[in-house]
């Protein structure tokens, strides 16, 4: 199981550039809304997509995708794990969570 992060962790590590952020859910819903500097990354893209958007496998990233119902943020963390990622965080609350608190986000 992957390690989970506060969102009021995760505004800190932002404000800080301590972090990478993967939106899980990806697609149109990336484009729509997602946490600022977000990188999307589907569940069933991670093999293929990872190596190039995440590069170093040191580096601290933390998955999210739009609540807790929601499974995407945990099968992106388990699978960056598997391939060798040592830093991994899930933000479970996801962007409801953040839009809730209001806070910023970006579109495409």
């Amino acid at each position: 199981m992957t390690t989970l992060i506060t969102r009021d962790e995760l505004k800190a590590a932002i404000d800080a550039g301590a972090v990478t952020l993967v939106d899980a859910l990806g697609g149109d819903y990336h484009a729509k809304q997602h946490l600022p500097g977000a990188l999307a990354l589907h569940p069933t893209e991670v093999d293929i997509q990872a190596p190039t958007l995440l590069p170093d496998r040191a580096a601290a990233i933390v998955t999210y995708c739009s609540n807790p119902a929601c499974p995407n943020s945990g099968q992106v963390a388990d699978r960056l794990t598997a391939l060798g990622y040592s830093n991994v965080r899930t933000y479970r609350e996801g962007i409801e969570d953040w839009t809730a608190a209001g806070l910023p986000t970006e579109s495409l």
